[in-house]
């Protein structure tokens, strides 16, 4: 018996965890700062954290009835029908049905690079083909990123899906909304446009789901891993237009989160402190990073901030030995450059002092 082909797919590689590196260097894990993948610094929700608690005596019921309600709650958060609503299992999840929902064999769709890997990993799964649009400026202006709807048209060939990554990763850039318009009235009229969301909580720019009202062409990703905390609970969706009526029904798997994660996602909603905390704590540590670190770094409006160090990897390895735990960004393409996520205060001020000492010795 033969696998199918799956010569093009690609592993989807998560940050390392500090209990491996503590293993690897034999060292205690207290010794480090983990700050490489945008997780949330301040922990889960408390209410989140309480509720999953509470929920585990219920882990025999098939989550029916809290999957509705959460699914009622976030649209009463945004202003959009219950059906228009669709969770999964985190942001890829949500992803894989909006692409089980639009592509036949064969489709292509169109994703940034550098970018997040799952798109094309999606889209593959579903048997369909990946063409790239780059967000460098190219050789005039290596060091800048340009996330604007000419950067997507002028790659865009008739694709079936376009996703934009609003804040993008790894850069932290994003697109106006103008843009998510001017891409979504340019490209073909089967063309859906997903506006991926995931670190929308720290901008200040209008969501994209203001368009859904008028438009069938456009979906929002939303997750509940950046800022409420709760990435090791995978909860993420999509919010589509209010035409696609029953077609979640058709494309998800039986109850597509789970009664936990049901119910941190309802106990985190209510939990502004929690969100408000983080929003704060992460536009104190950008401000911090952009002004302290010895190196250039890039406007952000997500929880982390990309910075251009040289050699990416030699500067992430010294760092890791001084406790430090940074994304290298060689597998996004960018092999000058380190992300760093926004720390606490503590965790974001050891960053910098860790890695102005690499820097300087080099």
């Amino acid at each position: 018996m033969q696998l199918r082909d799956l010569s093009d797919h690609v592993e989807y590689r998560a940050g390392r965890g500090i209990e491996e590196v503590a293993r690897e260097l034999g060292r205690d894990p207290s010794e480090f700062v983990k700050l490489s993948s945008n997780e949330n610094p301040h922990g889960p929700s408390p209410k989140a954290e309480a509720a999953i608690r509470d929920a585990a005596a219920e882990v025999h019921r098939y989550p029916k009835a809290v999957h509705a309600d959460l699914t009622d709650a976030l649209a009463e958060r945004w202003d959009v029908g219950a059906e228009q609503v669709w969770l999964g299992n985190g942001g890829d999840g949500a992803l894989d049905y909006l692409a089980r929902a639009t592509l036949d064999p064969g489709d292509r769709v169109l994703v940034p690079t550098p970018g997040f890997t799952y798109y094309g990993m999606s889209a593959r799964f579903h048997h369909g083909n990946v063409a790239e649009y780059d967000v460098r400026r190219g050789e005039a202006a290596p060091e800048a990123f340009a996330l604007t709807a000419d950067t997507v048209l002028d790659a865009y060939d008739g694709e079936r899906v376009v996703y934009l990554t609003s804040p993008h990763n790894p850069t932290g850039d994003r697109f106006s909304l103008d843009a998510v318009e001017t891409v979504a009235d340019e490209t073909g009229e089967d063309a859906l446009v997903v506006v991926d969301e995931a670190y929308g909580e720290f901008t200040d720019a209008p969501s994209a789901v203001s368009l859904l009202g008028d438009r069938d062409d456009v979906a929002v990703l939303r997750t509940f891993s950046k800022a409420y905390g709760l990435a090791g609970v995978r909860l993420g969706y999509a919010l589509t237009p209010p035409a696609w009526g029953d077609a979640y029904a058709r494309v998800q798997t039986p109850f597509a989160a789970s009664a936990v994660a049901c119910r941190a996602g309802l106990a985190a909603l209510d939990d502004d402190d929690h969100v408000e905390q983080t929003v704060d704590s992460v536009t104190w540590s950008r401000r911090h990073l952009a002004e302290e670190l010895d190196a250039r770094t890039y406007e952000s409006h997500a929880n982390f901030v990309l910075a251009h160090v040289g050699d990416a990897t030699a500067v992430t390895e010294a760092a890791k030995r001084a406790g430090v735990l940074v994304r290298d960004c060689t597998s996004f393409g960018l092999p000058e450059h380190v992300r760093v996520t926004c720390g606490t205060r503590e965790e974001t001020e050891r960053a910098v002092d860790v890695l102005n000492e690499v820097l300087a010795d080099r």
